[in-house]
């Protein structure tokens, strides 16, 4: 089969490999029919997370068909259209039990880190990922689900990470009626969290960044302000005047380990590999957040140190709430947002790109060009389009 390999930091391509196979009574074997490249897929790309080994197949958003199926699984049959939730989950240890599927403990050597996630190097188990042409799923009957009708394929594969992600971030912050919302971040799991906080109640909704495109997008699609965080002097003390000088409510990091904003920490987590991801976003929502607010962190961090500040969480009186989303907790309530019109998730996608050009595709987005926000892979052969 055709799949979507690592070579080394900025260095992917499409290669030959095995077609996966039926390894545990509970596998299923999934045709991909779209997959799609995250924000977190690039802090592969760029070599920032720990044990990403050549020949690895990135790719945790991913739908397809059931192509083939072990023999103790019960609720698959080859030929299902299903969506596959970033999290692999084993639905029965200690954590899967209390709903904490996103850190089941039986399915990643590295569990007491991590649970288990497609294509995301060996930190979270070493499993292939969706960017190929098929996808070896365990515990079948626990993770992927028949997509329902009324639900388009794009929808769903929004589904699989990055929608349900931002809806738990915006759940995470625990919002209450007409609180005030800032999102650091503009890209898809930015402009998922910023929506989702007015289907929460939130009375306000700020998303920083500093892409004008991304910022435009943030306005049309989420209905939020915007501030661009290079155009101002200090984006703490702008936000603080924005907010009655007291901060927002809530403020959510959709940036993580990448973010940008300051040099050093930039240098010393991105080029130095010296910290597990740059925590400027992560600060600034420390610091931008009120007295008694909540700061929800969606944005993806490594396993190293982070220079971030506690001890001014600490003498805030700060919640801090974080985790790798429990995708599929989030589905029911999100079937009914967009079954009622309230959410249409693909309409951040901007690229459709067939899988054999999965390097330059990798290229644009890393880069930011052509204006890309979200771009889906199509394994069969297709015509290069932009949305």
């Amino acid at each position: 089969m055709r799949a979507m390999t690592y070579r080394g930091p900025y260095k992917v391509r499409v290669e030959e490999k095995d077609r996966p196979r039926i390894e545990h009574p509970n596998d299923a074997i999934v045709r991909v029919t779209l997959a799609a490249i995250c924000g977190s897929d690039l802090h592969l790309y760029h070599g920032l997370m720990p044990d990403t080994r050549i020949g690895h197949t990135f790719g945790h958003e991913f739908i397809g068909v059931v192509d083939e199926v072990g023999s103790s699984v019960e609720s698959l049959q080859v030929g299902d259209r299903v969506m596959v939730p970033f999290n692999i989950a084993c639905g029965t240890c200690f954590f899967c039990a209390r709903g904490l599927i996103s850190n089941c403990h039986n399915v990643n050597p590295n569990a007491t880190a991590v649970g288990g996630i497609y294509g995301y190097s060996h930190t979270t188990g070493g499993y292939d990922g969706g960017q190929a042409e098929y996808v070896r799923v365990p515990f079948a009957d626990v993770g992927p689900s028949v997509i329902p009708e009324g639900i388009s394929d794009e929808n769903a594969l929004m589904m699989t990470d990055a929608l349900s992600t931002g809806y738990f971030g915006a759940q995470l912050g625990g919002t209450r009626e007409g609180d005030t919302v800032v999102v650091f971040g503009a890209g898809p799991v930015g402009l998922y969290a910023a929506r989702s906080s007015w289907l929460m109640g939130a009375g306000r909704v700020i998303v920083v960044d500093y892409l004008d495109y991304r910022l435009q997008k943030a306005r049309e699609f989420a209905y939020a302000e915007t501030v661009d965080f290079g155009a101002v002097d200090d984006i703490v003390l702008h936000l603080k005047r924005m907010t009655d000088h007291l901060g927002a409510d809530v403020v959510i990091d959709a940036v993580g380990a990448e973010a940008d904003g300051n040099l050093a920490q930039h240098i010393t987590s991105a080029k130095f590999k010296l910290q597990g991801g740059s925590p400027v976003a992560l600060n600034w929502a420390i610091d931008s957040v009120r007295k008694g607010g909540t700061v929800s962190v969606m944005g993806a961090y490594g396993p190293l140190f982070s220079a971030v500040k506690f001890g001014d969480a600490l003498n805030k009186g700060l919640t801090l709430r974080m985790n790798q989303a429990p995708v599929k907790r989030q589905w029911p309530r999100l079937f009914e947002h967009i079954r009622s019109g309230a959410l249409d998730p693909s309409a951040i996608i901007t690229h459709r790109i067939p899988l054999e050009h999965i390097a330059e595709a990798y290229h644009v987005f890393s880069s930011k060009l052509d204006d890309c926000i979200k771009t889906v892979i199509v394994p069969e052969s297709a015509a290069w389009t932009a949305a």
